[in-house]
């Protein structure tokens, strides 16, 4: 995969194909696995994706649903998601992003962070990373829990101690971080 990002913890790979403001395309290869990523919603933009080998499982607003290969879903903003790949096999899909924001941006940080070991078991930062990156894009994606105004809440108190601290919402890698910062 060419201009290809890979999350070690899951084995998730991503190629950005169409970048332009009104749509980002990623060809993804999705590794078999239990693990399921948070439950989300992308609050300013329609989601989706066009499965081209195996299968993966969406769960959209408490309704799951396979999308096999030749099949696509299309995911409302703001409506609650994840997906995850219950098979024996990889699946390749391409997912979009209308319009596209920071979302590029935000994978890319995401994935930096599990390079770095940076994320927990569940797929998530720690508190304080996330203080500044729930904010830094929060347009592109947000978990369901807790309720957005706590996340907004929790955010004011603990992200002054997090930037303090060294930690920055877009993360490039540990080598760009301070020296006493656990992440930027």
């Amino acid at each position: 995969m060419a201009d290809a990002i890979e999350n070690p913890r899951t084995g998730q790979r991503m190629a950005f194909v169409t970048e332009q403001p009104e749509l980002l395309e990623i060809e993804t290869v999705n590794p078999a696995s239990s693990v399921r990523e948070p439950v989300h919603v992308h609050p300013l933009q329609e989601s989706g994706a066009r499965v081209s080998a195996g299968t993966l499982r969406f769960c959209v607003d408490g309704v799951e649903r396979a999308v096999a290969a030749g099949e696509s879903i299309v995911i409302p903003a703001n409506t609650p998601h994840h997906f995850w790949n219950d098979g024996s096999a990889d699946a390749h899909a391409v997912q979009w992003f209308r319009p596209a924001l920071r979302s590029r941006e935000f994978f890319e940080t995401l994935f930096a962070l599990a390079r770095d070991g940076k994320i927990d078991a569940k797929g998530m930062p720690s508190l304080l990373q996330l203080a500044v990156t729930i904010p830094e894009f929060s347009q592109e994606i947000r978990t369901t829990t807790p309720p957005w105004p706590v996340q907004r809440a929790l955010v004011a108190l603990l992200a002054p101690i997090a930037r303090r601290r060294g930690y920055r919402g877009v993360y490039r890698g540990s080598e760009h971080a301070p020296a006493d910062a656990p992440s930027r």
